[in-house]
């Protein structure tokens, strides 16, 4: 059983404000900054180098943990600067053609979405979006005809929308993908730290997440995960002497694990700050915090149905912790501006259709208010959120 008034008392920030922006970033725990500090002060009384030789053994123990949070093997696992990083170094490395079908949902995210329109022009390439179902999740048997053409080669999806779509589901998604030989590449930066992750399960062949969401940790910090098998037969589009070594003037060759998607200078502190907040969450559990989590959402869901003019707009069988809804008569950036005015600070996000353009455009929203609750939020912050949500919907627009 989680341990609500532990995880308040290690996270400072909640006495100061009231955070539902944890799916843009979360309020690290305080043994997360110590981390990150303690080998700030570090590289101040040796250097860089030095203290980073001295980490050796606590850097490698970041890919032990990651693999743990998703059950894969340490040297399938790359840490780079970010998920848009870890996404892109993935993606541009598939061997994508003239005629290559890939499939993706209507809860893609544009930063992904974009890369595929770019691989259209330059390679050929097709993209085509999986038909919802009646739940607004991505329709099995509509993939299980998609996948009936040839010319399919990848699965490309988020596992969470960043807009508070449905939690997609995965495992039944990877099982098609196998069954008919196409690569499935899993971005899952709002899932992980989230909801309860096992690759073997899901059946991905890649996945991308990030630090500073779910995950409580560090922001510049994301992680790849890219099955051995495959990741021996992709070639990154970047390469340097930490990812390659250089035999003779003239040849060179690839290192064989994940690490070959990394470059040489990264951010220490930071990579060490994630691997305490990765430690952090398996020692609270991720599936008490999911349960949580789901919770306190599905609290503040039945909350805003009391709030004059408050619609709620989450989709799927099942939802995660990320709340999206709109208040009539107001702009979600005036929303977000008046809470953030509060008393006591209120953080919650706005998510426009730029960033989630086609299923913004299906539901005929142009932007969301986005609140979303982490398992060290409490019901008592959530009724401060209504109350104020109920004032500003007392006054004019």
């Amino acid at each position: 059983m989680l341990d609500i008034n532990r995880l308040r008392a290690d996270t400072p920030g909640v006495e100061e404000i009231i955070h539902f922006n944890n799916a843009g970033a979360s309020l690290m725990p305080e043994p997360v900054v110590d981390v990150v500090i303690e080998h700030l002060r570090l590289e101040t009384r040796l250097g860089g180098y030095e203290a980073a030789a001295r980490a050796v053994a606590e850097l490698e123990g970041v890919y032990r943990s990651v693999a743990r949070l998703i059950n894969a093997r340490a040297e399938e696992i790359a840490i780079v600067e970010n998920a848009t990083r870890a996404w892109d170094m993935a993606f541009y490395s598939l061997p994508l053609k003239s005629g290559d079908v890939v499939l993706t949902s209507t809860t893609e995210y544009a930063g992904n979405y974009i890369p595929y329109l770019q691989l259209q022009r330059q390679r050929g390439i097709e993209v085509r979006v999986i038909p919802n179902d009646p739940q607004g999740q991505v329709s099995l048997a509509a993939l299980r005809q998609m996948l009936k053409d040839k010319h399919t080669a990848l699965i490309s999806l988020p596992l969470i929308a960043t807009n508070g779509g449905p939690v997609q589901p995965v495992e039944a998604i990877g099982a098609l993908a196998r069954d008919a030989g196409v690569l499935f590449l899993l971005d899952a930066c709002q899932g992980a730290g989230q909801v309860p992750i096992d690759v073997q399960k899901i059946g991905c062949h890649i996945l991308t997440a990030t630090s500073r969401k779910y995950l409580r940790g560090p922001r510049g910090v994301g992680f790849l995960y890219v099955e051995n098998d495959l990741c021996q037969t992709l070639e990154p589009a970047f390469l340097d002497l930490h990812s390659a070594s250089l035999l003779t003037p003239q040849t060179f060759e690839i290192r064989r694990d994940a690490r070959r998607f990394e470059n040489w200078e990264c951010n220490v502190a930071a990579k060490l700050g994630f691997g305490a907040a990765v430690d952090y969450a398996l020692a609270v559990g991720i599936e008490p915090m999911w349960a949580r989590i789901q919770g306190l959402a599905d609290y503040l869901r039945t909350g805003l149905q009391q709030v004059n003019g408050a619609s709620n707009r989450d989709r799927g069988a099942v939802r995660s912790g990320i709340v999206s809804f709109t208040l009539d008569g107001h702009a979600p950036r005036q929303i977000q501006q008046h809470l953030a005015a509060e008393a006591r600070r209120i953080n919650v996000s706005m998510s426009s259709a730029g960033s989630t353009l086609l299923d913004m455009t299906e539901r005929g929203l142009n932007a969301v208010v986005r609140a979303s609750v982490h398992a060290y939020n409490t019901e008592a912050e959530i009724d401060l959120l209504l109350e104020a949500l109920d004032r500003i919907a007392r006054t004019r627009a």
